[in-house]
């Protein structure tokens, strides 16, 4: 692990440990009460056809700077929604991605599709928080959990009732993945080292994928020829952030995307 994902994850430790402090964790599990119920994103995942799209609210990244200028994260879901995403995921990490864990509650407000917290989670206090903010999933990535942490953040996951889209870029942690019991199996064509993107990933790892799993290509996707070639390979979901933040029309590229 180096580069870009090793100081994101550096900095994700500083700021869990002050958000810990300033709201200790029995207050977020109290919280979680409060919350409105979960709902399932594999269930919405499996409805779509001809192909379900998570699609993303997302202003940055660490690789492109900022990608949207005009950004109203609720506008955005309300598009989304309107032109038919099974799943909406919401980035939160403020320093690389200008996000914030209020946009997840403002949207839960004022959408009925399910939502991802798209971040990187550490430790079981971003699990509760999730739930607490109205997340119905979160995203968790084996590349930068080992797997028994991984399987007690999962474990954590389902019994908040939320469910979780586990995304690896490389056959180990696929494996890893997989024999946590993730019923919904991303596999990432960014390496999240480097950020270099390579659509061919999800070509060499598909194979590997339980037929009973919930396939999610992620990354490089920006065409309905790109979503029909990950659909050869037995995706049945993408998700897709930049292409439709920097689309003039982002209900028609959406549904483009959907090869609806």
């Amino acid at each position: 692990m180096s580069d870009i994902l090793a100081g994101i994850l550096a900095n994700t430790r500083k700021e869990l440990a002050e958000r810990m402090a300033l709201r200790p964790p029995a207050e977020v599990r109290a919280a979680v009460k409060d919350a409105p119920p979960a709902r399932s994103f594999e269930k919405a995942l499996r409805e779509k056809t001809p192909m379900a799209v998570i699609a993303e609210v997302k202003k940055a990244s660490p690789s492109k700077g900022i990608i949207r200028d005009r950004f109203d994260p609720v506008t955005i879901a309300r598009l989304y929604a309107l032109a038919g995403a099974a799943g909406i995921s919401v980035l939160t990490d403020e320093k690389h991605f200008c996000g914030k864990l209020e946009y997840l509650s403002a949207i839960r407000a004022t959408v009925e599709t399910p939502l991802l917290r798209k971040d990187f989670l550490i430790d079981e206090y971003q699990v509760w928080e999730s739930r607490a903010a109205g997340a119905d999933a979160v995203l968790l990535i084996s590349d930068a959990l080992e797997p028994d942490v991984l399987k007690r953040m999962l474990d954590l996951v389902h019994e908040t009732g939320m469910e979780a889209l586990v995304e690896s870029h490389d056959l180990a942690h696929l494996e890893h993945a997989i024999a946590s019991g993730a019923r919904i199996i991303g596999v990432n064509n960014r390496n999240l080292s480097t950020f270099r993107v390579d659509i061919e990933n999800t070509e060499r790892l598909a194979k590997y994928v339980p037929a009973d799993r919930v396939l999610v290509g992620e990354s490089g996707i920006a065409s309905a020829d790109d979503v029909k070639r990950l659909a050869s390979f037995g995706v049945r979901a993408v998700l897709v952030g930049e292409t439709l933040m920097r689309a003039d029309d982002v209900a028609a590229k959406l549904r483009e995307l959907s090869l609806m």
